[in-house]
Order: structure tokens, then sequence, then C-alpha cells
């Protein structure tokens, strides 16, 4: 059967003072610099020192840095901005397409609005033949049968609108 431990040794255990208390231990500093923490004593060519180290003990705090005081902080108000995005992605063509579509469309073989030249290039190959007229830029693709495949690039070279085909009209 447990025994009730009375309440008097309880309070007792609390008040007794902790049994760690501070040790003084000796800072030996040598001629070159070299520092050697110790019980013992310093040789005859190091300078001692006197160190009290307390150990921790539990459920006290120590203050890191003094109390803020929150009257004292400037009156002036602040203006809060916009959070900035860090590690973002801005393609040049001005993220009209997400990574996954990009992803499906050349997977696809498709020309979307928003791709750039070089995604183009990966969904259908090299172009058959590139024109170049003031700032934009054409590829065209001849495809199976006569028909062939035109892509138009804006200054920036992104996709202005979907490929357009075209058939090779036969001679007569």
């Amino acid at each position: 059967m447990p025994r009730k431990t009375p309440p008097i040794v309880l309070t007792t255990l609390l008040c007794l003072p902790p049994a760690a208390e501070a040790i003084t231990v000796h800072r030996c500093e040598a001629q070159n610099g070299q520092i050697t923490f110790t019980t013992l004593s310093c040789a005859n060519d190091e300078h001692l020192a006197h160190q009290e180290v307390r150990p921790y003990s539990p459920g006290s705090a120590v203050a890191l840095m003094p109390e803020a005081h929150h009257e004292e902080t400037s009156g002036k108000q602040t203006k809060r901005r916009e959070p900035a995005i860090v590690g973002g992605t801005q393609d040049k063509c001005g993220n009209l397409i997400d990574a996954r579509q990009r992803r499906e469309a050349i997977i696809n073989r498709r020309v979307i609005t928003g791709m750039s030249q070089l995604d183009v290039e990966s969904a259908l190959g090299k172009p058959d033949k590139i024109t170049q007229r003031n700032s934009s830029t054409t590829y065209r693709y001849d495809l199976k049968r006569g028909r062939s495949a035109q892509v138009d690039f804006d200054e920036r070279g992104c996709v202005t609108g979907k490929a357009k085909s075209q058939t090779a009209k036969s001679p007569r």
C-alpha cells in the first residue's frame, strides 16, 4: 500500500538551498595567447585569472537583452508595403502561362500564346524557315502532304497568337 508523504516534507525540500553552488576555475593565458581553463593551478609563465562558473538551475530565467520600452519608440507612422516574392520566376512573356501549361503544350506538340521561341522549338523542333520583319519574327514549319504551320512572335520573342495552319495549293 503506498504511503503518503506529509506536506511538511515537501515544503522543506523546496526551501533547501541548491546543492550546486558556483565553482571557481583558473583561466590560464600563455605568452602565445593560448587560453586554458582548469581547476588546477597555472604554469609559472602563464597569467592567472579566477573565473566563477555557476551551473544552470532549471526554472531560472536570465535576461539576455534589456526590456524594450515601447513608449520610447518614434511616433513616425510607417507605410505598409506589399510583400515581395523572392525566388519567383518571371519569364519574358509576362507569365501568361504557368509551368504546367507550358509542359503539357510541349509534350502534346501544341503552340499556345505566352510560349517563348525556345518553348516552340522544344515542341515542334527547329523551323524550316525563319522570317524577320521590323521587330517580329515568324517561324514556318513544312508539314506532311503540302501543309505548313506558321508561328508569329512579338519583339520579345513570345507567341502572339495561335499557330496558323496553311495548305499549299497545288499548281494546275
